[in-house]
């Protein structure tokens, strides 16, 4: 079952210029301000994640306030969770053309905007607006950046790294419950999201320490990836179109797009040092139509990556494997949300709610998930471990956890399979190290979008779908039997075309050799 990074796609980059010299690594990448990456991106994932798993307090707040039906008012909680991460494809956008410490800041302003506005919500259909959507957005175009930049700045550690920066969605979990619980309580709930919104403009702080690489270090980074696994490289047999099918774009245009930006911001210098001669108004002027032309040219730039990685000839989407893990992605992240949604519920029908208040099922899932996150991480890092091959034995334990659970009716036998479920859910850590391994560290904030935009629509329409079964059946078992069994195809998907993407290659050497 071993399939090493190549095996599913790995981008190699251009060899031809690979081992030609030793290249000193930047002292940044898996050390020094690295580690100030993994802080700020752990800060954004207890302000943003940590708080939306806290919702539950908010939404008692609403619905004796509202005095609106539980569907409809679930709905803003909802749509928060799923904005967040449907909007990552057009937060590429962002990113591409201006970074990832522009993008964070801009989204942490807009979260807190979110929340400050819905303090003086007069109606849900209002919270949908300024919490549902604002909020949504702005949490989007923060947690993006925090995941790519941790991509960025790890290469040997990058399973570790994003393993301890996620564990902030279990901590906040804990702190943002129990700080929401007591605002609500002193303040009251309008008081307390007009606080939480002021909180949440340290999301700016968490930005501005996304400091970025330079393309130089980046360059450096590739060369290490490529010396450090020059020898299996060799080893495949794959060809440059099937490469070029993985998603890898070639260089070419961009060098000729970098010409042609240059001639542009040339010609302007040109005119500017003739015409120093002339009145200072007109220097001012030139200065700004400098200004104005490197602005389009950045824009320019960073909307043909974009474009080119989601609607090119060498898209995303040419990428097989890449497509099953998108298919995976619309089944997976609802199985996870079901449970925090509908436990409480199972609890109270299996008249298991006195042991539940001791400790509750939820905060099991939510302190396992902790250390699954790190030790999934630390396994992964290792030498002779394949980082596909933990990613999916993770999750097949949680899709039989999910199936197993409408079994279980006593609360030890919930308590142990809630465990499991935290612990395996500890993927997650590892779903930014397989996308990256899939696309490269060029494609990475793209193609995680496209990720994580699949998993907000099965976030937005999971709960909702489980909720509508149990109206018509009047039981929990079939939300789950149903959710696992989806989440089973996803899982398919992704054992089948590693297959296929492994064979391809063979076959047409093959060919190659009778002719």
């Amino acid at each position: 079952m071993y399939a090493s990074r190549e095996d599913i796609g790995y981008d190699f980059g251009d060899d031809s210029k690979v081992g030609s010299k030793p290249v000193k690594p930047n002292p940044n990448i898996d050390g020094g301000w690295a580690w100030m990456i993994v802080l700020s991106s752990f800060l954004v994932h207890i302000l943003i994640m940590g708080s939306q798993m806290a919702l539950g307090i908010l939404n008692v707040e609403w619905l004796e306030e509202f005095n609106q039906s539980r569907g409809l008012t679930a709905w803003v909680s909802s749509l928060s969770m799923g904005i967040t991460l449907i909007v990552g494809p057009f937060i590429g956008l962002f990113i591409s053309m201006c970074g990832c410490r522009t993008t964070a800041i801009i989204g942490g302003i807009l979260n807190a905007l979110g929340w400050i506005l819905s303090a003086y919500a007069s109606n849900v259909h209002y919270l949908f607006l300024t919490f549902g959507v604002t909020a949504g957005i702005g949490s989007g175009m923060v947690y993006l950046p925090a995941v790519v930049m941790v991509g960025q700045y790890f290469q040997k550690r990058r399973a570790l790294a994003q393993g301890l920066s996620t564990t902030g969605t279990g901590f906040g979990a804990f702190l943002m419950t129990a700080l929401l619980k007591y605002l609500c309580t002193e303040f009251g709930w309008r008081n307390a999201m007009f606080i939480q919104g002021a909180i949440s403009l340290n999301l700016c702080v968490c930005g501005a320490l996304m400091r970025p690489l330079s393309p130089k270090d980046l360059r450096e980074k590739y060369v290490v990836r490529s010396d450090s696994e020059e020898n299996r490289a060799k080893v495949l047999s794959h060809s440059t179109e099937t490469i070029k099918s993985n998603g890898v774009l070639s260089e070419e245009p961009e060098k000729k797009e970098e010409a042609a930006n240059e001639e542009v911001l040339g010609s302007v210098q040109h005119i500017e040092i003739g015409g120093k001669s002339g009145s200072g108004r007109s220097l001012y002027g030139l200065r700004i139509l400098k200004t104005v032309s490197q602005l389009t040219v950045t824009v320019r730039k960073g909307f043909a990556l974009w474009y080119s990685s989601y609607f090119g000839a060498a898209s995303l989407f040419t990428n097989r494997v890449f497509v099953a893990f998108i298919i995976w992605a619309l089944f997976a992240y609802s199985s996870f949300v079901i449970p925090f949604i509908h436990l409480p519920e199972i609890v109270k029908q299996y008249n298991l709610s006195r042991q539940d208040n001791v400790f509750p099922l939820t905060s099991i899932i939510a302190i396992v998930h902790i250390f699954g996150k790190v030790i999934l991480g630390i396994i992964s890092d290792l030498p002779c471990i394949s980082t596909w091959n933990v990613f999916l034995m993770a999750n097949f334990t949680l899709v039989t956890c999910i199936l197993t659970l409408p079994l279980l009716q006593t609360y030890v036998g919930l308590a142990v399979v809630c465990a499991l479920i935290g612990f395996s859910s500890g993927y997650f850590s590892l779903m930014p190290v397989v996308t990256e391994d899939l696309v490269g560290t060029k494609h990475l904030a793209n193609a995680y979008g496209i990720i994580i935009c699949a998993n907000g629509i099965s976030a937005l329409f999971g709960p909702p779908f489980a909720g509508w079964i149990y109206d018509i059946t009047q039981k929990y078992d079939f939300s789950f039997y149903i959710a696992g069994l989806l989440y089973m195809v996803g899982i398919i998907f992704l054992l089948i075309q590693p297959c296929i993407q492994k064979k391809q290659p063979r076959e047409k050497s093959t060919e190659e050799a009778q002719v």
